[in-house]
């Protein structure tokens, strides 16, 4: 590659300390993919040096849509520029970082938010109840210290890890991110499943009343799916939006809007809740 320069421990470290900027960028339409390619510039500057098209091509492909844990993030970021210096094809190195966008962001989800945020502010509040102003100091520092400790040894542990494992499997690279796109279209086909909610109200009567049997059955359209193929609908729907997206181009906000059009429409009509 032309004008290519080999990036440096440094690189890596500052690169990991940029994740700091992950949330800068945030918007309904790409969550966090400007802020990764944000967080992602200057090693890709110092990477392809004066080859300004192939910088500006990388750039515009990871602005991409993204959600992740910002204090895990140099993990994926190490590893990304780990297999982009070993000049791995583009779409081994998109699914090992799509691949561990979900898992990574549960984990530092729940240890920042739920772990030592709790923890540190129950002592923080403890101090400040007792008059000691050392208590906002105590939680101000504490986190941010830890946190930027994760961020750093994240950031590091991931160019070990994406260095001894290019070495030592460069040839399986190709099984492993094919491993890795199937466990990201698994997380996504359960999410559509779970996640969007869509039933067809619908029922009607199954036979007819007389004298002697007053008790009237009625089916369900839903039930009827549901017996032929559980989570039909969301399926179709999220089939719909991946072809708009695919195929139209759609950007996320048309996709809110078709979304709450025919939420509204549907349920005016009585056909979907």
């Amino acid at each position: 590659m032309t004008g290519s320069n080999k990036l440096t421990k440094g690189d890596y470290t500052k690169t990991a300390l940029r994740a700091f900027f992950l949330q800068n960028g945030f918007n309904y339409s790409n969550y966090q993919g400007l802020g990764y390619a944000n967080v992602m510039y200057p090693a890709l500057k110092k990477h392809y040096g004066e080859d300004k098209k192939e910088l500006c091509k990388a750039l515009e492909e990871n602005c991409e849509f993204y959600n992740t844990n910002p204090h895990f993030l140099p993990f994926i970021t190490s590893l990304h520029l780990v297999m982009l210096e070993n000049e791995r094809p583009e779409e081994e190195t998109r699914n090992i970082k799509m691949a561990l966008m979900g898992p990574l962001a549960g984990i530092g989800d729940s240890l920042s938010q739920f772990c030592l945020a709790p923890l540190f502010s129950t002592i923080a509040a403890s101090l400040a109840s007792d008059g000691l102003i050392i208590g906002p100091i105590l939680f101000f520092l504490a986190m941010n210290i830890i946190l930027t400790g994760i961020k750093v040894g994240s950031g590091l542990y991931g160019y070990k890890v994406g260095t001894s494992f290019i070495d030592k499997l460069s040839e399986q690279m190709a099984v492993v991110s094919r491993i890795a796109n199937i466990i990201g279209v698994t997380v996504i086909a359960g999410l559509a499943a779970t996640s969007v909610k869509m039933m067809i109200p619908i029922q009607f009567a199954a036979g007819e009343v007389d004298a002697t049997n007053a008790a009237q059955k009625f089916v369900t359209i839903q039930g009827m799916l549901d017996k032929i193929a559980p989570a039909l609908l969301p399926a179709l729907f999220t089939l719909l939006m991946f072809y708009l997206i695919r195929q139209k181009k759609w950007t996320t906000y048309k996709l809110v809007i078709l979304t709450v059009v025919i939420g509204i429409v549907g349920s005016w009509l009585g056909i979907l809740v």
